[in-house]
């Protein structure tokens, strides 16, 4: 079960499972919907929700907290889930409590099964280029890349209904048959297997990205992928901190 805020841009529609919609980040809210479904354990994927919320929370009603983490911010959980392939343990040293169960790094990464199934199949190459900025691309990234690259390349372009700019990026791949635009696509691995290059963010894709042994050139497009960031730049992956095209284009010359 899930329990969310109809927000605009939500992908509620895409969850296979009962969700209850909550009406404000008010953690009494929460606490009484815990009560009222007798909940057991909580799993808590929001980087809004904090320490101080998470006990409030936990003092009410007694649940086991399991919190995910990207960006080593203290937790009031039971279990904490940093399962970047950078993640470090120690760093959060006094930000959790000594009872707190730690699954860090690769150890814990999460890799989907539809990735695990995918890689088993052979594909032929079709697109030269995936493209892949997030769900939102709130930057509209996506849209400069593709200005970018030479129209002569076959390129595969990965975005979801919640992309503000959506209808300007269908306007312009409608007159650029060389593109294929996927809107709330289910066959993300299937796509990526059929690339010979991935241009994603420094965020969990990347984990996908590696296991499915595609070269890639990274775009940091928010704070929150700082760590990723520099991670790959210190293990020699072609990353930017941020959109500049002829950079860019340097990296991919360079593949």
């Amino acid at each position: 079960m899930f329990a969310c805020q109809n927000l605009e841009g939500n992908i509620i529609a895409s969850i296979p499972y009962d969700v209850k919609i909550l009406k404000s980040n008010s953690a009494d809210e929460l606490i009484a919907l815990i009560q009222s479904l007798h909940v057991k354990r909580l799993v808590i994927d929001h980087y809004g929700i904090d320490a101080q919320f998470e006990q409030k929370v936990k003092e009410a009603t007694g649940v086991q907290i399991f919190s995910l983490d990207d960006t080593y911010q203290a937790h009031a959980c039971d279990i904490l889930l940093n399962h970047n392939l950078y993640a470090d343990a120690s760093r959060y040293k006094n930000l959790v409590s000594k009872h707190c169960e730690l699954r860090c790094g690769s150890l814990y990464t999460l890799i989907r099964d539809e990735f695990k199934e995918e890689k088993k199949q052979p594909r032929e190459k079709i697109y030269d280029i995936l493209v892949a900025m997030g769900g939102t691309d709130a930057s509209n990234i996506t849209l400069s890349i593709l200005k970018t690259l030479p129209h002569s390349l076959h390129v595969s372009v990965l975005t979801t209904t919640a992309n503000a700019h959506l209808s300007e990026l269908q306007a312009y791949v409608k007159d650029q048959p060389n593109i294929a635009l996927h809107v709330n696509s289910n066959e993300v691995a299937k796509l990526l297997h059929q690339s010979r290059l991935a241009v994603v963010t420094p965020s969990v894709m990347v984990h996908e990205v590696l296991f499915m042994e595609v070269p890639f050139i990274a775009i940091k497009v928010a704070s929150n992928q700082d760590d990723m960031y520099h991670y790959l730049h210190q293990n020699g992956y072609p990353v930017l901190k941020e959109w500049d095209a002829s950079l860019f284009m340097q990296l991919y010359n360079a593949q």
